[in-house]
């Protein structure tokens, strides 16, 4: 059978011979994950590699945090354009020019002569690299149809977990080794490879759409999102969090989402169509999603904090401290997706909240020496209930859609995901940073003065520690909160029963 065969399959409503994952599915979904991974991958791999920056290319820490933070705003700000360029132009082109786009961003950033430059070539980055896993994920929805889901998407969920464990391995490899420019280099001989296999296995054709960009929805979108990333960025410099430079950005940000959802359930083509959620499993599925991504994303940049500023590890030896978490995400990943498709989302969404649960609740206890294996059962847990929720949850959300809403659905829920993740690092980052400050007199919201105190004196160490454990139990207060959708998810008996 042929990859042409098999969409026009999906398209025209027949169902596939088989119900497995066949190789017209797993080829393709192969090469998602091979762009994603790049994509994703940048997100974390930076971090490392921030004090390395700053005394390279002469600038401050508040400066440099602009590194990671600009490729979050640029990510998420372009996700709602995917809809509608892949309607114009097909998934396959827009996905092959936006991983293009990322690769130039990548060259641009690894020869940066200064920061300006660095922060310019980042903003390229991000706005090629957040179409990349939405286009994919919609491309391999519509091979796939309702009943594989829960398994395609726990093939394309893998960079979407495992990245920020291997990221901070890598960068801190990368760094070591060679240079901080080879952070971005790598992503050239990776992306080559994908774009290789995408033109030759990725599905062409499609359907296609003359309707015109909703140019005020991605104005107010786009222009909201990136406001109040900005300013979540502004309340966590020292002494603004309260400050109009946080807080005006933040509602002015909020105010423009607000304005465009409004707008959006009043006009009849919208940049991202919030008529989706009145269906229940797409609204409970994108709940999850997002509650979880802001509270488990948002811990997955204080534990490498943790591991380097208060016990004094290195980057590579903090990126082998987080392995545990991407065995318990491996484990647990692909076992949730095959129970997903058997008995519905709402069996096993919970089961994985419980696991992440557990292992959240033994960090708020965490120490200046705490005993590491404590800490690395702590984080095989946190990571099987990553594993065993945010794709199931996704795959719930995409159930009984009908393939012409899908590019609109994964529009919609990757800006969530996306969000969700900058908002839970944003806010984790200010409750670590006040709480440490209360602890700290001297204090003064530098990283490197923060590790400098914990090296000089036990009693800031475990002061520091306290920090960490007051920002642990914000985490889990969070995710607790993920159970009230869960009982939204469909059951087995309401999915539904043909391919389209």
């Amino acid at each position: 059978m042929t990859l042409f065969r098999t969409e026009r399959q999906v398209l025209t409503g027949q169902a596939p011979a088989a119900n497995g994952l066949t190789r017209e599915i797993l080829a393709p979904a192969v090469v998602v994950v091979l762009g994603a991974i790049m994509t994703i991958l940048d997100a974390t791999i930076v971090n490392v590699a921030l004090p390395t920056l700053g005394q390279d290319l002469h600038t401050s820490i508040s400066v440099i945090q602009w590194v990671p933070t600009v490729y979050l705003l640029a990510f998420a700000s372009v996700i709602p354009l995917t809809g509608w360029l892949a309607g114009r132009f097909g998934a396959k082109s827009v996905w092959l020019a936006s991983l293009a786009l990322f690769m130039a961003g990548s060259v641009l950033a690894g020869l940066s002569p200064s920061i300006g430059a660095l922060i310019g070539a980042r903003v390229v980055q991000g706005l090629g690299g957040g179409m990349i896993m939405p286009l994919g994920q919609s491309m391999l929805a519509q091979v796939a149809g309702p009943r594989r889901m829960g398994r395609v998407m726990s093939i394309v969920g893998v960079p979407l977990l495992l990245a920020p464990v291997f990221g901070p391995l890598i960068g801190g490899a990368l760094v070591g080794a060679a240079s901080w420019r080879w952070i971005f280099f790598v992503n050239l001989p990776v992306g080559l490879l994908a774009v290789a296999l995408a033109v030759r296995l990725l599905p062409g054709g499609g359907p296609r759409s003359n309707q015109r960009l909703d140019v005020p929805g991605a104005v107010l979108l786009s222009g909201g999102l990136a406001l109040f990333l900005y300013g979540l960025a502004e309340a966590g410099v020292p002494g603004r969090l309260a400050a109009p430079a946080a807080l005006g950005p933040m509602a002015a940000g909020a105010a423009a989402v607000a304005l465009f959802a409004w707008r959006a359930l009043r006009v009849p083509n919208p940049l991202i169509d919030l008529r989706l959620f009145r269906q229940r499993g797409f609204a409970a599925g994108t709940a999850v999603n997002l509650v979880l991504g802001v509270a488990l994303f948002g811990v997955a940049l204080l534990l490498p904090l943790y591991f380097e500023l208060v016990r004094g590890r290195t980057p590579v030896q903090t990126g082998l401290l987080m392995v545990p978490q991407g065995l318990g995400a491996a484990l647990t990943i692909s076992v949730a997706g095959y129970l997903t498709d058997k008995v519905g989302a709402r069996r096993v969404v919970p089961a994985g909240i419980v696991f992440a649960l557990a292992g959240l609740a033994w960090c708020t206890q965490i120490g200046a020496r705490t005993p590491y294996w404590a800490l690395l059962a702590a984080l095989f847990l946190i990571g099987a209930g990553l594993g065993a929720t945010i794709t199931p949850a996704m795959a719930a959300a995409f159930q009984g859609l009908h393939h012409a809403a899908m590019g609109q659905a994964t529009s919609a829920i990757n800006v969530v995901q996306r969000v969700a993740g900058a908002l839970g690092s944003a806010l984790l980052a200010v409750v670590l940073q006040q709480a440490t400050a209360a602890r700290l007199p001297d204090f003064h919201g530098g990283i490197g003065q923060a590790g400098r105190l914990a090296a000089a004196s036990p009693h800031a160490a475990a002061a520091l520690a306290e920090a960490f454990g007051v920002s642990f139990a914000v985490a889990l207060a969070i995710t607790v909160l993920a159970l009230v959708p869960t009982a939204l998810l469909p059951t087995p008996r309401r999915l539904p029963h043909r391919e389209a």
